[in-house]
């Protein structure tokens, strides 16, 4: 059981546990229903004065539905913070909370680790021979678009960029001043659109994959969830873990499924992708681009 399941069992048990509260607990145990996301920012502090209780009543409170106090009872709405199950103005106040308490090691020891699970996480559901005919239909597509919006939007261009190194017609959407569905005006069959979008999915992109969808586009999309929208016209889904105790999505797994996707172009692109990639690379050395450059 994950803990946004666990703090949810924790307010069913508050509800069947009213008639033997104390009526300041009651009073306790209603701003809590009422106000869930709360438990896991504020302190008992905090929660007794929004309660308008003594901190003793939310301990007792706490015992009643069998917690030592307090901290044991707030554990699991901390954690559900941590997988992403609150607004994002939540978790940040939840940040803020870490640091006040002198918390910031463990903060710094989470980040770590939510990083190195979320690419084990993505990796675990994605066969290599799926991410090859992904691959193999952008490097026989005559146009590719990445799409990606707030800050998906520099995951694409980099992907983009970093593309731009052997292959041309890449394009990173949406161009500065247009919208994404004008960008795919004269897409066709011939081309292909990666489209990223998390949990809460963006309207552009949902858009977009519809119009592309339409039109004809190969689709890959990218996203958080087997129920995103954008999955839903998709000729290849590839679902990431983005769970971070930041209060944005983590765009660890994006970038490194983004990244392993290109080097399967490269693989299965023809011999002329090395001559290419080897011009660009020449054209940087030749001006001086890099400092104490030698080669």
């Amino acid at each position: 059981m994950n803990d946004t399941n666990v703090s949810n069992a924790i307010l069913e048990r508050l509800s069947d546990e009213w008639d033997t509260l104390t009526p300041e607990a009651q009073k306790a145990a209603k701003y809590v229903l009422e106000n869930p996301q709360d438990v896991g920012v504020s302190t008992v502090r905090e929660i007794a004065e929004a309660a308008n209780v003594k901190p003793n009543t939310i301990v007792r409170m706490a015992r009643a539905v069998g917690f030592d106090g307090y901290d044991d009872f707030r554990a699991p709405f901390r954690n559900a913070i941590r997988q992403g199950a609150v607004s994002l103005p939540d978790r940040a106040r939840w940040l803020q909370d870490i640091r006040k308490q002198g918390e910031l090691g463990g903060l710094y020891a989470d980040m770590v680790d939510a990083a190195l699970q979320n690419v084990t996480e993505t990796f675990a559901g994605i066969s290599a021979e799926h991410l090859q005919t992904a691959a193999e239909a952008i490097w026989n597509s005559r146009r590719v678009y990445t799409l990606g919006v707030g800050v998906n939007n520099a995951n694409a261009r980099n992907f983009t960029y970093l593309a731009s190194t052997g292959m041309v017609q890449f394009h990173a959407l949406p161009r500065a001043g247009s919208t994404p569905i004008d960008d795919l005006a004269w897409a066709d069959q011939r081309d292909v659109l990666i489209a990223i979008t998390c949990k809460p999915f963006r309207t552009e992109v949902v858009e977009a994959v519809k119009i592309a969808h339409e039109q004809g586009l190969t689709i890959i999309s990218l996203s958080d969830s087997p129920a995103s929208p954008i999955f839903r016209h998709a000729h290849h889904r590839f679902t990431l873990t983005v769970n971070s105790p930041q209060f944005f999505p983590s765009s660890v797994s994006i970038i490194a499924v983004l990244e392993t996707l290109l080097s399967l172009v490269i693989a299965v692109a023809s011999d002329e992708i090395v001559d290419r990639v080897e011009r660009f690379h020449q054209r940087r050395h030749d001006p001086g681009l890099y400092d104490g450059d030698t080669t």
